[in-house]
């Protein structure tokens, strides 16, 4: 059974394109994601000698990371089986109409003990918008329509690698909060960035200037920030799995571990199932 289509992908491409030939592209979050990147292939210790990069923005990844070779992030991924030493999905697998799909493919182009790392929008990214939004047309056309792309949360997204097979799955994020002058300005970046609604099932026709306007009032009341400015919220995920190989740490039996990861590191502890 196919997945239901959610992402209309030539309007994701339009909307790519336009971003990319702005004068002034809004890509500071895919440049944070590079940087994390980078960070995390150097804590791997490991010299990769036949990874690949998905992703949607080619250019800029070819410059943030020149050594890595790409594959674009259609829904049939054009990766030979065991071809791969590591599968980086780069800010893009938040558009699949089949997220898990797309983890197999890289399951299947990878080679035993290889790395899988995805970085992805999260179920917080822009929340604030989808609420108001959600507010002010329920308010003034008495319904709702799709504007703003459904996005995993991290635990759900933990799960599906493992269904994907992967091993030692793992699954953080981190948030960045952004400033506005005002719901144009922040709907402005999104047109620059390349996300604006390129969903299947949105809305052919014109939004009436008056439903943002009311929208923009109500992001003003709910979600302030200093300087007379509103804030919106922007998630990435980190997903990190291996292919199973015999060399790797086993699990331990339950209840024979002193002491817990999450408490060594001071950090957010989030369980897969």
């Amino acid at each position: 059974m196919s997945a239901p289509v959610l992402t209309d992908r030539h309007a994701l491409s339009l909307h790519r394109r336009r971003a990319v030939a702005s004068p002034d592209p809004a890509f500071f979050l895919l440049e944070e994601a590079a940087d994390e990147i980078k960070e995390r292939l150097l804590s791997v210790n490991r010299r990769f000698t036949a990874p690949v990069l998905i992703s949607g923005f080619p250019d800029f990844w070819a410059g943030a990371l020149p050594d890595l070779p790409q594959s674009p992030d259609l829904p049939l991924l054009d990766l030979a089986p065991g071809s791969q030493d590591a599968v980086i999905h780069a800010m893009s697998l938040h558009w699949a109409d089949d997220p898990v799909g797309q983890m197999v493919q890289g399951f299947r182009a990878l080679k035993p003990d290889g790395l899988f790392l995805a970085l992805l929008f999260g179920g917080q990214t822009l929340h604030e918008l989808r609420a108001c939004l959600a507010e002010a047309e329920a308010e003034i056309s008495g319904g709702l329509s799709p504007r703003i792309l459904p996005m995993a949360e991290i635990r759900d997204l933990g799960a599906l690698l493992q269904r994907a097979g992967f091993a030692l799955p793992v699954a953080d994020s981190f948030t960045r909060k952004v400033a506005y002058r005002d719901i144009f300005h922040l709907m402005s970046d999104l047109r620059a960035m390349g996300e604006t609604n390129a969903l299947a099932a949105r809305l052919r026709r014109p939004t009436s200037r008056a439903l943002f306007l009311r929208a923009g009032e109500i992001y003003r009341q709910n979600f302030p920030a200093a300087g007379d400015r509103i804030e919106a919220t922007f998630e990435v995920i980190c997903l990190t799995g291996w292919t199973p190989h015999e060399s790797q740490q086993k699990p331990l039996r339950p209840g024979s571990a002193r002491a817990r990861l999450a408490d060594a590191l001071r950090a957010t502890e989030h369980r897969l199932p």
